[in-house]
């Protein structure tokens, strides 16, 4: 297991950005503390010693939240970089309490934690339920941690505040993980993080409900019991995530039946979501189940299936997204819809997406599948294929050629501008729709390359080609987004984002100030 810490003389990353990683991380075994003696009055000053070192030593106790049920002091768990004071949150927050972050201290996921109760899809009680309106606060540089099929669920009509810090993220992860049994393939230990909301989804559970309406919702995927999501609230807010890490989530209930790091289902516009990293998800990196995503600085490492999964009528918004899959592992890097007998409701996914890099790693039918009449816009951004997988697949005419039409939510065909694309075969035929069809879309875009060679360098960061690619203007797709001054995820002036709340493994090293990820962070 590589550790990585920080010295005095310790500068930031390998990428001699601007930004430094977070100070407090050491590896096991020591504290961080450096003493340096001051020379005596001779002339050979007195050496300076070797800094000295030590393990986490277990919080005292566990603290007191608002909650009546508190939290169950589990005794203490031991791994390599110390021994911690356990702390079990209780099944359901019925009050709005707040993690604090005390030193030594881990707190466990154990089972379905909910996050209040569910409010039902409409927040003015008309559906007979009323909101609890409880918010579960986070602090920077907490650590929570489960096992099987645990995972932590933000109800509707309830929020989460988990804003972490770029030099103290909030961890997410497993067992294992804290006892440092990891390795870098290592994955689906837990649950994952689930947000549910209101806002309009498709493919309604309850027969006859009309698509986007109050009456459409739908359950998550992966929850043994109901977990329901959906209404008709597109601003609904489920809370706020930044700087956070979700690690070797992903566990697997039954047969497609599985959670992965990021779940939302149905959250609104309200929401934020910012500085997100899924690492080693057993099914998807993320997965967004309609509603109003907007993301911005998303990064997924080792996704098991898809990195990025879009469905059931999400309108999502996406800037500065890097997606790298293992070696060997891995399905496509973008898979928006599936085809079923919904494809024609609305509200239609429309994503978008602006300054991603994309790094394929697995010998596969393709790196983009669009499907199920998604619509979808890829801009300034990097598609590479480390192997023979062809770049892109969109399955239907639909996709390609059906003109925009705000009666039925259209927003037109797929469109692709500044893309460039460096995979042996750059297009995929679908039994919809040929590889020259696919060609004759992605060509009329505007600075597209279809045969583009990367000069990327640590994966992600861009090179001479990539910065010589000319920019598309992507504000005029919403407020939302920023107009870049390059192409791709990390550019100069904008490589700095990924340094102090990521982690490195054997796929990718953002920061070599910051942990492995098969390590927790320690802060002094």
């Amino acid at each position: 297991m590589t550790n990585f810490y920080r010295s005095l003389v310790l500068g930031c990353s390998a990428l001699a950005l601007s930004a430094c990683g977070a100070d407090e991380i050491v590896s096991p075994g020591t504290g961080g503390n450096i003493t340096i003696n001051n020379p005596t009055p001779t002339p050979t000053p007195t050496p300076t010693p070797t800094p000295t070192s030590s393990l986490v030593t277990p919080a005292n106790g566990c603290p007191t939240i608002s909650d009546p049920q508190g939290l169950t002091d589990s005794g203490t768990i031991t791994g390599p970089t110390g021994e911690y004071r356990v702390c079990t949150l209780p099944a359901r927050f019925n009050a709005s309490s707040t993690l604090p972050y005390i030193k030594g201290l881990l707190y466990r996921i154990n089972g379905r934690v909910d996050v209040g109760t569910d409010g039902g899809p409409a927040p003015d009680a008309s559906d007979g339920l009323s909101d609890t309106n409880v918010e579960l606060t986070i602090e920077p540089g907490v650590i929570l941690y489960a096992s099987g099929s645990s995972f932590l669920n933000v109800n509707r009509g309830n929020t989460i505040e988990a804003n972490g810090t770029a030099e103290r993220p909030i961890v997410f992860t497993s067992r294992d993980n804290v006892l440092g049994l990891n390795g870098g393939s290592s994955s689906g230990q837990w649950g994952g993080v689930v947000l549910s909301g209101r806002a309009p989804v498709t493919d309604c559970i309850a027969s006859g409900a009309t698509p986007g309406s109050v009456n459409c919702e739908r359950q998550v995927e992966g929850a043994a019991d109901p977990a329901i999501f959906g209404g008709a609230t597109p601003g609904d807010s489920s809370g706020s995530m930044k700087f956070v890490q979700i690690r070797y989530s992903g566990f697997v209930l039954s047969g497609d039946n599985e959670l992965q790091s990021l779940t939302t289902g149905g959250i609104g516009s309200g929401t934020t979501l910012e500085n997100i990293m899924s690492y080693n998800s057993s099914d998807d990196g993320v997965e967004f189940f309609g509603g109003r995503v907007n993301v911005k600085r998303l990064v997924v490492v080792g996704a098991e299936d898809d990195s990025l999964d879009t469905d059931t009528g999400v309108k999502a918004n996406m800037q500065y997204v890097i997606a790298i899959q293992r070696p060997g592992a891995g399905d496509t890097i973008i898979e928006a819809d599936s085809d079923n007998a919904f494809n024609d409701s609305t509200p239609r996914q429309d994503t978008r997406i602006s300054n991603a890099t994309f790094v394929h790693q697995n010998a596969i039918d393709q790196v983009v599948r669009i499907r199920g009449f998604a619509d979808y816009r890829i801009a300034n951004s990097v598609i590479w294929s480390r192997n023979d997988t062809r770049c892109l697949r969109i399955d239907g005419q639909e996709e390609l050629t059906r003109a925009a039409n705000a009666a039925i939510d259209e927003a037109g065909p797929v469109a692709f501008d500044s893309l460039v694309l460096d995979c042996a075969m750059p297009f995929r035929d679908s039994s919809g729709a040929t590889a020259a069809d696919i060609k004759a879309v992605f060509d009329a875009g505007t600075n597209n390359n279809s045969a583009f060679t990367n000069t990327l360098s640590m994966l992600f960061v861009n090179g001479a080609n990539e910065n010589a690619v000319p920019v598309f203007n992507v504000t005029a797709w919403s407020s939302f987004f920023e107009l870049p001054t390059n192409i791709g995820a990390a550019y100069p002036g904008n490589n700095s984002w990924v340094n102090g709340w990521t982690c490195n493994s054997a796929t990718v090293t953002f920061d070599n100030a910051v942990t492995a990820c098969t390590s927790l962070p320690v802060y002094n």
